[in-house]
C-alpha cells in the first residue's frame, strides 16, 4: 500500500449545460466538477466507491465545509485537468484540497478545500474511520504546510505554471 500516489489527476471536458452565457463554466458547477473528479479517481487509485460504501455498510462521508477561489475562467469545450489530495485527517474528518488546470497545466483556474466527515448513514451520526481507512491515509496523506487557505492561494498564485506540492 506504500506505493499508492498522494496527488491524484484527471482530465475532463468542460460541458454545455454546466457554462454562463458568456461560455464560462458557472461558479457552481466548479464544485460538480472537482467532486466527480475525487470520485472517480478514488475507484480508481484506492478502489474506494462512497457509493458501494454507503449501500452495503450504511457508511461515507458527507460534505462538511468548501473554500472555493476562481482564479482564471474555464470555458465551453475546454479541457481541464484537476488534481487532488488529502492533505489533513483525523478520526472522523477529511481535508482534500483540488486544483483545476487549463490542459497543459500553465494556468491555474480554481482551487478548493473540502472538508468531509465520516458518516453512518444507519445511525444517522458521525462514524469513526476504519483501522485500514487510517492506514489508507497514512500512506496517502500530503500535507499543505501552511495555516490558512488564504496563505495557500497566495503561495499559488506566485506560480505562473504548476508547482510541485
Amino acid at each position: 500500500m506504500t506505493n499508492l500516489l498522494n496527488v491524484l489527476e484527471s482530465k475532463t471536458k468542460i460541458r454545455f449545460q454546466d457554462c454562463d452565457p458568456f461560455n464560462h463554466l458557472n461558479n457552481a458547477s466548479y464544485i460538480n466538477y472537482f467532486m466527480n473528479h475525487r470520485e472517480d479517481v478514488l475507484i480508481k487509485h484506492y478502489g474506494i466507491d462512497i457509493y458501494k460504501m454507503a449501500k452495503t455498510l450504511g457508511k461515507s462521508w458527507v460534505s462538511s465545509s468548501n473554500q472555493i477561489v476562481y482564479l482564471k475562467p474555464a470555458f465551453l469545450m475546454e479541457t481541464v485537468v484537476i488534481e487532488s489530495q488529502l492533505i489533513k485527517y483525523t478520526d472522523s474528518e477529511l481535508h482534500v484540497e483540488m486544483r483545476m488546470y487549463n490542459e497543459n497545466k500553465s494556468h491555474l483556474k480554481a482551487v478548493i478545500w473540502c472538508g468531509f466527515v465520516h458518516f453512518n448513514l444507519l445511525k444517522q451520526q458521525r462514524e469513526t474511520h476504519s483501522k485500514e481507512l487510517m492506514q489508507l491515509f497514512d500512506n496517502v496523506n500530503n500535507p499543505v504546510l501552511l495555516d490558512s487557505f488564504e496563505a495557500r492561494i497566495n503561495q499559488l498564485k506566485k506560480y505562473k505554471t504548476k508547482i510541485t506540492v
